[in-house]
């Protein structure tokens, strides 16, 4: 209360108002760093060397803005309290009830958002002329369906592999006539086991396929490079700044063909000869995820 008491008088000055006083102490509360960031304090007893064990409660406030994007509920504090976080045991049941809690929704909206740009499909757009069957229901359907297939794995504890071979996914009547999978009536979302290699794992999504694609056309690029970046973790180097994009190259023909013109570039090529590859072999799915 001192510091924002000298921050209130400061503003209060010789004569001012009362609220440019409280303005000025509002403004020191608010570029606190103990407001702006989550601070970690050490555990007690700590020995030497760089790396240091948190205390109980900071664990359990890492646990709880990870796991559901808020603070910790009672029981984590809790347990906290009685110094139980650091028992490998209780700090794994932990864990499994807080993803078991419907509040560890939030880790997919935001983790596997960001990291699979699952957040793009908010503002995904398609030319209506290419893709009429495109509208804000699909857009809704198709990022529903990637976030509860995450959402089981998560919770069921299925390994890491399985995001790319689940012969499974979660689809309503609508999503399956888009992906041509029959006997699924209503507006349910439900668990469906199919057997179309092509639709395995997140690959076969049609959010993904979405947000790798333009408005208009699929894109080979686009697609190679998520791949590279988000699943195997081996992002390309950004374009030289001397490149003409695909569209200005002067050459006709079909995509493949441009492409290949596109690589008679050396520097365009040292990249290309790995994106497209990949992006090509995802090339039978158009801009919506279609077969």
């Amino acid at each position: 209360l001192d510091t924002l008491v000298g921050f209130y008088r400061e503003g209060l000055g010789d004569g001012q108002a009362f609220e440019r006083g409280v303005q000025f102490a509002l403004e020191r509360l608010l570029i606190d760093p103990a407001y702006l960031f989550r601070a970690e304090r050490l555990a007690e007893g700590r020995g030497a060397g760089p790396l240091q064990p948190v205390d109980d409660f900071t664990l359990a406030s890492k646990l709880s803005f990870f796991l559901w994007s808020s603070i910790p509920d009672e029981a984590l504090l809790e347990a906290a309290s009685r110094g139980l976080l650091h028992q490998p045991a209780f700090l794994e049941r932990q864990v499994r009830r807080m993803i078991a809690d419907p509040k560890a929704d939030a880790l997919v909206r935001n983790f596997f958002g960001q990291w699979l740009l699952l957040r793009n499909m908010n503002a995904l757009e398609r030319d209506p002329t290419v893709y009429p069957s495109f509208d804000d229901n699909l857009r809704v359907d198709l990022r529903t369906e990637t976030e509860l297939f995450l959402a089981s794995q998560l919770r069921e504890n299925h390994g890491a592999a399985e995001l790319l071979t689940a012969n499974y996914t979660f689809i309503n009547e609508r999503l399956a006539r888009h992906y041509g999978i029959p006997r699924v009536y209503g507006s349910q979302f439900r668990r469906v086991t199919h057997a179309n290699p092509n639709r395995v794992g997140l690959l076969g999504h049609g959010s993904i396929l979405a947000v790798t694609s333009y408005a208009n056309r699929t894109s080979p690029v686009l697609r190679g490079k998520w791949l590279m970046q988000n699943i195997l973790g081996t992002p390309p180097p950004p374009p030289p700044a001397n490149v003409p994009p695909l569209e200005n190259t002067p050459v006709t023909g079909t995509l493949r063909q441009r492409m290949e013109q596109h690589r008679k570039n050396p520097v365009c090529a040292a990249c290309h000869a790995q994106l497209d590859p990949l992006g090509f072999a995802l090339e039978n799915f158009d801009g919506i995820g279609r077969w």
